[in-house]
Parts: structure tokens; C-alpha cells; sequence
């Protein structure tokens, strides 16, 4: 059959909706560069336009005309082996869109996929077509469905009072103040273009959301949520590290074996534990620093981008700023952990570090003759037999006790600031930390938000800011703040207001 005809057969069994979602996902906002095959020109035009005028025009002729290019481009499309080109990743992310929706056409090279896998040197478990999905654009997608129609076209006008965020923009004028998104397909389009223009914009990423956020706050919410969803719910979505489907992240294991009684017993619990959370696994046992240098340029190759986060193990002995490795030599903990950040595959994703090590050598010692003997790390315990607890200890209750705690358990410490830095003030409204911490408290009561949660989001808001120093310089700078926490339990803001007391009033 003619290729041309199997294009308009593939693009005809598609619905509207997924339509306006394979165009999504396809001009996906993070891509990576630089790459072999990318440029510097401004793609404003090829991923906001099709959207603009189908929304205006209530027609998918443009996001089909981009659809067919695309398959025409992949058809056509050598692979070249060993560089890795923007090619290559573009038809990765439109075969596990298709995929994901179920639209593939029938007619595409799969071995094509298979040679681009290769280059990027995947593994089996690698080539999931899931992985190669962003996570991020799938939160997003969510939240579209969370909304009705009419909510859509709530954030639209939100956003087009916004008078200089969209001046001058011309697919913000080519679909117009009044929009109709009720035909199928419409709503999702219009969702979309809001989004890649506050992304294009620099407005948005995968971590900031707060303009977006902004945009929802605003919808009616009789009219504008689907049925079961609230304007808070939709809200709380966006307020997760993005890491949907499979795999969940990538995790490193590194553990010294050398010296240290039950290592092997570490590296199967934290193997056992990770591939259960979902994560593709990676062990070194026995690490040096040169381990450590070629896992940190391992981790930097372009397939580690597909990844929506990062956890690492590490077990060795060590003291209150080094961990020994398996060859004697130390290294600091503090450059370990300030160097992986830095690689670029993992930027804007959560970032976890297990540290397991001793960091020092005092002990919180407990008195008495009740705690001889009892110890959790004692052989003599049962171990589970159920799936991950199968080599876990069973910790009874006569090793748990209740009434000797540490100081600085249940507290939590927040700094304005990180060590060595500003905390900034306004002339009239004072510290800018302790500003937005109140706005942000006062705007989450009743919400049932965690203090955590609060903080969190604060760190966000706070390092958006653009602040001045007021001396002579006026160096412009941001701030960022953080917290250390010894919580047990989550602690939550009143769901009530509570009205000002009247101190003129005598007590009933």
C-alpha cells in the first residue's frame, strides 16, 4: 500500500484528543542539547502554531500536517551509528507517545528503534518504552483531564489579562481573547499551547509550577473540574516531583565490602528495595575514587536523561566528614555529595542520597539493667519470609522502647538562608523569607497541607525571587533557603482559620 495512504488511514483512526496528546508529548519542552543535528533556531513557530490555530480554526489540519512530517522525517531517516543526533531522540519520545496511547502506526521501523536503543546503550530493561516518556508532560497531562472545558478556558482568560507576559505573542492573538473549547480535542489543544508558552517563556519547568498554579487557582470550581476533582486536588498534583510509570528512577549501589560484616546483605536489601520501588539498579561493590569518576562520567552519557530521578546508596565505614573506600584511601563526603548533583542528565529531578556510615564515634548511650542484652542487631531474631521482608530483621517489641528519645528528634530546623549567605530584607515589609512563609501558611490553611510540604514549596517561591542588596553595588542575587528535619510524624497546618481574638473583650 501507497505510504501516503497508510498515513491518512494511521491519522484518520486517531480520536481529536490524542491528536492534540501525541502532539504534546512529541514537542516535548526539555529536550536535550547540545546534540549532533540541533540548532539554536527558535521553534516557537513549528510547536506553538499548529496548536494556536486549531483552537482558533476548531480544525486538526495543522497538528496533522506536523504528524505526517514527522513520520515522513523518521521514514526517511538513516541511522547513523555511534552519534547520537536530535533525530534520534525525537523518535524515541514519538514512538513511546504512540505507544502510550495506543496509536502506533503500523508502519513504522521498529528495528530503526532498536539501532537508536543501541546507540544510546541501553539496556533491555532500558527499552521500556516507558521510560522514554517524561514524566513531567504526563503529570500535565492529568491535570488537563482533571478540567473541564470551561476551566480551560478559565486559564486562558486569566492568562491573557497578563498583558506583559503576551505582548507581542502571536499565537496568543491568533486564537483570540473568547474561546469555544468544547469540540473534542479542543479543550486538551488549548491546555497545551497554555503550557508551552509559559515553558517557552521561562515561566514554568519540570520543578517550578507556580505560574501555572497561579492560572488554576483562579477557575471556578462548580464549573471547571471534572467530576471528583477539586481545584486542590489538581493543584496538589502539581506539587510532586513528577515521577510517573515505570521505572520510578535510576539507583546507584555502592558499597565497600572489605572490612564490614553483612555488606553482601546490604547490597541485596537495597537491590531487593529499589527494584521493588521501580528503579533500574546499579551496583559497585568494592568502590575507589576512580570507581567513583567513571560512574559520575557513566552517569552523564544522554540515556541517563530519560530518567525521572536519582537515588544512591552508599555503605562504608567513615568518620564526621570522609567514607572509607575499598582500597584505604577516604574521600570527603561533602564533595561526594555536592559533585553527582552537578551532572546535567539529572538536573531539575529529585536527587537521594542514602549515606550509610558512622560519623564519628559517640553514642547515645541508654543506662539501666532493663537494656542488657536487648539489641535489634542481635542473630538470634527472626527473619520475615514475606517478598522484601524475607531478609529483613524482625524487630520485636522487647527492642523497641519509647521513653528515651534524643534531643533533636521531632524538631525541625528552618534556615532563611544556606550557610555562608545573604537572607534578604525589603525596606518596607522586612525579611522576604519570613514574608512568603507567612503568605504561603496563611494561604494553606484549611487545606490540610504538611509543614514539610509548605517549606518545600516556600524553597521554590523564595529562589524564583529576584532580590537587590542595598548597599552601593545593588547586586542583584537569589536566595535560597532549606531545612533539616528529625520528624516522625507529618506535621499538618489547621484546617480552620482562627479568628483574632478581641483583647478588648473579657472572657465568657
Amino acid at each position: 500500500m501507497d505510504e501516503v495512504i497508510q498515513v491518512t488511514q494511521w491519522l484518520s483512526s486517531i480520536t481529536p484528543r490524542k491528536k492534540a496528546k501525541l502532539f504534546f508529548f512529541t514537542t516535548h519542552a526539555d529536550a536535550p542539547s547540545p546534540m549532533v543535528g540541533s540548532n539554536d533556531v527558535d521553534t516557537h513557530e513549528e510547536t506553538q502554531l499548529p496548536l494556536a490555530t486549531t483552537v482558533a480554526l476548531h480544525n486538526f489540519k495543522n497538528i496533522d500536517e506536523f504528524l505526517k512530517k514527522k513520520v515522513n522525517t523518521f521514514s526517511c531517516y538513516n541511522v547513523i551509528e555511534n552519534e547520537i543526533t536530535k533525530t534520534d531522540y525525537e523518535y524515541l519520545r514519538f514512538y513511546s507517545a504512540c505507544k502510550y496511547l495506543d496509536v502506533v502506526p503500523p508502519f513504522l521501523d521498529l528495528e530503526k528503534i532498536s539501532a537508536i536503543q543501541n546507540k544510546f546503550e541501553m539496556t533491555d530493561e532500558e527499552r521500556d518504552y516507558r521510560l522514554l516518556l517524561d514524566s513531567a508532560d504526563l503529570v500535565l497531562e492529568q491535570v488537563c483531564d482533571s478540567l473541564k472545558p470551561a476551566g480551560v478556558s478559565q486559564m486562558w482568560t486569566a492568562l491573557r489579562k497578563d498583558r506583559n507576559l503576551i505582548r507581542g505573542v502571536k499565537t496568543i492573538d491568533i486564537i483570540g481573547f473568547f474561546v469555544d473549547p468544547n469540540p473534542t480535542g479542543i479543550k486538551e489543544c488549548l491546555f497545551f499551547s497554555i503550557v508551552r508558552f509559559l515553558q517557552k517563556a521561562d515561566k514554568i519547568n519540570r520543578v517550578n509550577t507556580n505560574r501555572l498554579e497561579r492560572l488554576i487557582a483562579q477557575c471556578d470550581e462548580s464549573s471547571s473540574c471534572e467530576e471528583g476533582k477539586t481545584i486542590d486536588f489538581i493543584i496538589d498534583s502539581l506539587r510532586f516531583y513528577p515521577t510517573e510509570l515505570y521505572p520510578f528512577g535510576f539507583c546507584l549501589i555502592m558499597c565497600v565490602i572489605e572490612g564490614r560484616d553483612g555488606a553482601m546483605q546490604e547490597i541485596e536489601k537495597t537491590m531487593e528495595i529499589s527494584r521493588h520501588l521501580g528503579m533500574i539498579t546499579h551496583t559497585e561493590k568494592n568502590p575507589t575514587k576512580e570507581t567513583i569518576e567513571l560512574v559520575k562520567k557513566e552517569l552523564m552519557k544522554p540515556k541517563y536523561q530519560f530518567y525521572s530521578s536519582f537515588t544512591c546508596w552508599f555503605m562504608s565505614h567513615g568518620d564526621s566528614n570522609s567514607m572509607v573506600l575499598a582500597d584505604g584511601e577516604t574521600i570527603e563526603r561533602e564533595w561526594f555529595l555536592t559533585s553527582f548533583p552537578d551532572i546535567s542528565t539529572f538536573q531539575l529531578k529529585p536527587k537521594v542520597f542514602f549515606m550509610v556510615s558512622c560519623r564519628g564515634a559517640n553514642k547515645f548511650s541508654l543506662k539501666g539493667d532493663e537494656f542488657e542484652g536487648q539489641s535489634a542487631t542481635c542473630d538470634y531474631y527472626d527473619i520475615g519470609s514475606a517478598l522484601i521482608r524475607n531478609r529483613m530483621l524482625d524487630i520485636t517489641d522487647s527492642v523497641r522502647d519509647i521513653s528515651y528519645v534524643q534531643p533533636m528528634m521531632d524538631t525541625l530546623v528552618a534556615y532563611s538562608t544556606i550557610l555562608d549567605h545573604l537572607s534578604g530584607r525589603a525596606n518596607t515589609h522586612g525579611s522576604i523569607y519570613v514574608d512568603r512563609a507567612c503568605v504561603l501558611m496563611s494561604e494553606n490553611i484549611s487545606r490540610g497541607r504538611s509543614l514539610t510540604e509548605i517549606l518545600e514549596h516556600l524553597s521554590q517561591d523564595l529562589h524564583e525571587i529576584l532580590q537587590e542588596t542595598m548597599d552601593e553595588d545593588r547586586i542583584v542575587y537569589k536566595q535560597a533557603c532549606h531545612y533539616d528535619s528529625f520528624f516522625r510524624k507529618t506535621l499538618k497546618l489547621p484546617y480552620t482559620r482562627h479568628p483574632k481574638e478581641d483583647v478588648h473583650s473579657a472572657p465568657q
